[in-house]
């Protein structure tokens, strides 16, 4: 099997422009980086140990830690291998964040990251620059850095950079408000093409994005592609013992039921909590109701104290508010994993955007619980667990009623009490 480094070393020699280079020296862009909690820097995290093993040496480029909105986890930064260098540059101060649209972390870091990028191209003589990271307003440093230092880069598209879901569901509102929604949509779609042109090579979560992206522009349909999943450390999962133990608010010890949630909740995701919560409020599920405790941890991106609870108003509707617990705030990636693995049973919701991959999936199979997954049947995740099972599926599409969906989620997880250990 080859290895994530490996694979990303047989998109670049499918280029004959970096046949020659050898590809020994690789910039890894990514933002956002331990000790910082984000979701976009796991995929790097968890890569790090593979480069070395391929004959790469690595050296990352991020913004330093106290400049990001994200929580920190100094747990996730004593996991890092000591030998890789990490520049920190300094971006704006968190005052621009508030500015709709020009105070992303991609703007305010955009000068610092021009020059420090700059100068350690210049010093280091780099063969590959590897964006992998979901501020996308930093990729245009891709062809500026080829054009001047004539080394080449490859982009990780870990979600869309321009997204046509909320263009063609105007009744959703996207995260963020329609007004900052519409400046980055624009500003977005003027950046990608420009970048891809130069781009030698990109990799992708999931098969749909560079399917959108060559239905998009056309003249990009030779340019080499890996499909590389969201990933899993077995090693995170060793070192949790290292990690703080979790808060009282999750009591294994009081006689419930505990099924958990990790990650955010985005509108998009209705038809499947509304599926679920349905077959919860069934007849025959009143005695599993009746012991049970609902966990949706970490909902929102929001920063600490502005976010707005998006499962609890869906739990009243159907009289579950009392068992159903809802804490917004990001927690701490340790904390995450420790409450995987403290659940009797975990929770997976997909959304009805056809390209949607979930990262939690992996990290959700390792954690050795029975799992329910309730996802658009043409997503990947039905997939993977069809394959390698360690969940039960409850597949929908986007034309099903909630009652149909429902009836299956009945039938497939509270019917056969396959959601005890």
């Amino acid at each position: 099997m080859i290895g994530p480094l490996g694979a990303l070393a047989a998109i670049n020699l499918e280029s004959s422009a970096l046949m020659s280079n050898g590809l020994k020296r690789l910039l890894i862009v990514s933002p956002h980086f331990p000790p910082v909690n984000a979701a976009d820097m796991q995929r790097v995290r968890m890569l790090l140990p593979f480069f070395k093993q391929n004959g790469w040496q690595v050296e990352v480029l991020a913004v330093a830690p106290e400049q990001t909105t994200s929580p920190r986890d100094e747990w996730l930064l004593r996991g890092i291998p000591g030998d890789i260098p990490v520049h920190h540059a300094r971006a704006l101060g968190l005052a621009w964040s508030h500015i709709p649209g020009l105070g992303s972390l991609g703007f305010r870091a955009m000068r610092a990251f021009a020059r420090a990028g700059s100068y350690l191209l210049k010093e280091r003589k780099f063969d590959l620059i590897y964006f992998s990271t979901t501020v996308f307003e930093l990729h245009i440093l891709g062809p500026r850095w080829k054009k001047k230092f004539n080394v080449p880069f490859v982009i990780d598209y870990q979600d869309p950079w321009v997204n046509d879901y909320y263009r063609d569901h105007p009744e959703i509102t996207p995260p963020g408000g329609r007004l900052k929604f519409a400046i980055i949509d624009r500003i977005h779609r003027w950046m990608e093409p420009r970048v891809l042109k130069e781009c030698a090579g990109i990799t992708a979560v999931a098969s749909a994005y560079p399917e959108q992206i060559r239905n998009r522009y056309p003249w990009l349909k030779n340019i080499p592609t890996l499909i590389q999943p969201f990933c899993a450390a077995k090693s995170d999962w060793a070192r949790l013992a290292d990690a703080r133990p979790l808060s009282t608010s999750f009591e294994k010890s009081d006689g419930s039921i505990h099924w958990v949630y990790v990650g955010v909740v985005v509108p998009m995701m209705e038809l499947a909590l509304r599926s679920f919560f349905r077959a919860l409020q069934s007849a025959n599920a009143e005695k599993i109701r009746n012991k049970l405790k609902i966990y949706f941890i970490g909902t929102s991106y929001a920063p600490p104290g502005t976010a707005k609870p998006g499962v609890l108003p869906l739990a009243k509707e159907y009289g579950l508010d009392k068992i159903v617990h809802e804490s917004c705030a990001r927690v701490p990636y340790s904390d995450a994993l420790n409450y995987m693995r403290s659940a009797d049973a975990l929770l997976a919701f997909g959304t009805n955007d056809l390209g949607y991959t979930a990262s939690k999936i992996y990290p959700y199979l390792l954690a050795r619980r029975p799992l329910l997954a309730i996802y658009n049947e043409n997503s990947s995740v039905i997939k993977i667990l069809n394959e390698v099972g360690g969940g039960v599926c409850v597949p929908f599409n986007n034309d099903e009623t909630i009652d149909s969906v429902a009836s299956r989620v009945n039938r497939y997880w509270l019917c056969n009490n396959v959601y005890r250990r």
